[in-house]
């Protein structure tokens, strides 16, 4: 499934709307570029959930940061990570298969270490403004929640 963005407030409008299916234990796991979008779509996830979308910054520096809304919300940036195995010492693991939802960025750098089901966005620019988002699916919770995703938002 494909999905175009033509503003940050569209973008924002998508993960809300996918915030709207998510249930605790599920993973969102963002590739794309630097500027692709992928922070703001994290907002709007968070923000769906019930997190002021204010408050979710990027945590580049400190890999994860935790929101507490009505699912609580796992915030990785992977970034600066060196090497996958670096996430290990922050009992990651903990996080992604806990109590609240996970939404990874620049999971890529995980390599190895992906977890075996989640839902992947991979973000592209396309132009100064838009962006395009294609979404599959890694198991069958995820499946089912890429289904529930494209009939809220569809292609």
């Amino acid at each position: 499934m494909e999905i175009i963005s033509r503003s940050e407030k569209q973008t924002l409008d998508i993960g809300r709307k996918i915030a709207a299916n998510l249930v605790k234990g599920d993973i969102i796991c963002l590739w794309g570029q630097l500027g692709s979008g992928k922070t703001v779509l994290a907002k709007g996830i968070s923000s769906g959930l019930g997190v002021s979308k204010e408050e979710v910054i990027s945590p580049t520096f400190v890999l994860m940061r935790r929101y507490d809304a009505r699912i609580p919300v796992y915030h990785f940036d992977l970034y600066r990570l060196s090497r996958p195995d670096d996430i290990i010492n922050i009992g990651y693991e903990e996080f992604l298969f806990g109590d609240g939802v996970s939404i990874i960025e620049w999971a890529d750098r995980l390599v190895h270490l992906l977890p075996q089901e989640f839902l992947k966005v991979e973000l592209r620019v396309s132009g100064e403004s838009k962006r395009i988002f294609k979404f599959t699916a890694r198991g069958k919770r995820h499946k089912e929640l890429l289904e529930k995703i494209n009939a809220d938002i569809g292609s």
